[in-house]
């Protein structure tokens, strides 16, 4: 059974924004499937990881660049990924019927779950780990990134390494098991803290497919906000 828990309550600007909703979870959790779950919401907008982007950055391939070598590589990268989800999170909806924007992971996610896991593992220089500090303070205090709800499909990094290593996405076929329990216990560290900002709703994400589902249908007038729309 999933675990709401409620850090504290986001609060939307003036604006009347979207109700964002971040989907959150190692490699391999499922997080384009549910995004894709919530298609058939005319109120929703819905953003994947911009993975497309971070292959070409006018030719290059980071995403490729950071496996090949995370020393060389992880603050040109976390520094791209950061401003491509700022885009993501803080642009203007497509239309005026939209009313949720939901988005596979998000800027706080680069800043307490990469970045950190970066810094800890010696991938970031400590002036590299600073101006990517220093990057998502100021975008905290001069822009609305404030997320009103995260689901976290929670896994076991073994399972999401042996689903990694079946859909043979070609950048991430070196990616060792480690780095998957990296990632997995700097998200938990993350999502267990008392500032996240927002509720957290987990799902157990170990469970087959239509389980997960399930789960999601169960709840989704808490995903959407309370704007359930078909």
């Amino acid at each position: 059974m999933p675990n709401i828990k409620t850090i504290s309550n986001s609060i939307r600007t003036a604006s009347k924004r979207p109700f964002r909703v971040s989907i959150e979870g190692n490699i391999g959790s499922g997080k384009s499937t549910c995004i894709k779950h919530f298609h058939k919401y005319k109120n929703v907008e819905s953003h994947p990881e911009p993975i497309k982007e971070w292959r070409d950055v006018s030719g290059h391939n980071l995403l490729g660049l950071l496996y090949s070598d995370m020393n060389q590589w992880s603050f040109a990268f976390q520094h791209y990924v950061h401003l491509s989800r700022l885009k993501i999170q803080t642009s203007p909806p497509s239309n005026s019927n939209i009313t949720v924007k939901m988005f596979e992971r998000s800027v706080q996610n680069s800043r307490h779950c990469f970045v950190e896991n970066a810094k800890k593992q010696n991938f970031l220089e400590e002036a590299e780990y600073q101006v990517l500090l220093e990057w998502f303070d100021y975008t905290e205090k001069n822009l609305d990134i404030s997320l009103d709800l995260i689901v976290y499909l929670k896994t076991n990094p073994k399972i999401v390494w042996e689903r990694m290593m079946k859909r043979g996405r070609a950048e991430e076929a070196e990616v060792p098991l480690e780095y998957l329990e990296q990632v997995h216990e700097s998200y938990e560290n993350w999502l267990s803290s008392p500032d996240v900002g927002c509720e957290v709703l987990t799902i157990d994400a170990d469970r087959s497919l239509d389980q997960v589902i399930a789960d999601l249908e169960r709840y989704s007038y808490k995903i959407l906000g309370g704007n359930h729309t078909n």
